[in-house]
């Protein structure tokens, strides 16, 4: 039997290191009662070492400098190609679509290039770089101020170019996904431009990897409610895709083709 503070931090270690765990799960883990877990859970959460749920706990994103896009690209990279691949399907020629910033959003991009008569609005420089010189494309800038860690242009300037804009098909990259808090990413700024993107499109689609779910980052952009679509990867875990569907959403499962 362990002591109460060599277990409270083992509970904090085993939602970190899994993003995410149920009370039954964390009870029969450690060999205690529930509402022993609760309790260690209520006081985990006041240390802000992780976030209670209802029936459980998820991690806290780690407070450390947000990854570069460069960082960033690289992480579950065939997952994201897997996404973006799927993703693709989703588009019809004639479209008007908005690429978010993000890695998924740009493997996305690279795909857009045998299209022969498309509209692509980003607020991406990634973006904006790999789709400038196809010339059978439309493509618009937001405009606004530059975030080097994402290369997302953000704030008031790109809220108002995206708030005079209605798109087909908005296609979302977010930092990270729960079921209770929503759509989360470390910039307000950030969050607040996402809102708009969500705001001008008659469809969202979240494009992500299953990395990102059972994680809470500082600023809200959205509930899951307000999201229609989501395309992820193939390992993402089956009660992940259960709460999104109660939810109303519909979820495409990539599968990758080298497994």
């Amino acid at each position: 039997m362990l002591f109460e503070e060599e277990r409270k931090r083992q509970i904090a270690g085993y939602v970190q290191e899994r993003g995410r765990a149920s009370v039954p799960e964390l009870a029969e883990r450690f060999q205690v009662s529930e509402s022993t877990v609760r309790r260690d859970l209520r006081d985990l959460e006041d240390a802000k070492q992780l976030r209670r749920t209802h029936g459980g706990a998820v991690a806290l994103q780690q407070d450390g400098p947000e990854p570069s896009f460069v960082e960033k690209e690289d992480r579950f990279r065939a997952q994201k190609e897997a996404v973006a691949k799927q993703a693709v399907s989703f588009i019809e020629e004639g479209d008007t679509v908005f690429l978010d910033s993000g890695t998924t959003t740009y493997y996305l991009a690279k795909l857009l290039k045998s299209f022969q008569k498309l509209t692509v609005v980003t607020n991406s420089n990634m973006v904006a770089q790999e789709l400038s010189q196809v010339k059978q494309l439309h493509l618009l800038l937001t405009g606004g101020t530059l975030r080097h860690e994402t290369q997302a242009m953000v704030g008031p300037l790109a809220d108002r170019a995206i708030g005079s804009l209605k798109v087909d098909k908005l296609f979302l990259a977010i930092n990270a996904i729960d079921a209770e808090s929503g759509l989360t990413t470390p910039n307000l700024t950030e969050a607040e431009t996402k809102r708009s993107m969500m705001r001008s499109a008659r469809q969202v689609i979240l494009v992500t990897d299953h990395s990102k779910f059972g994680k809470v980052s500082f600023a809200k952009v959205a509930d899951l409610s307000e999201i229609h679509h989501c395309v992820v990867d193939d390992e993402v875990a089956r009660e992940v895709v259960q709460e999104m569907e109660a939810e109303g959403i519909k979820v495409t499962i990539a599968r990758r083709i080298d497994k």
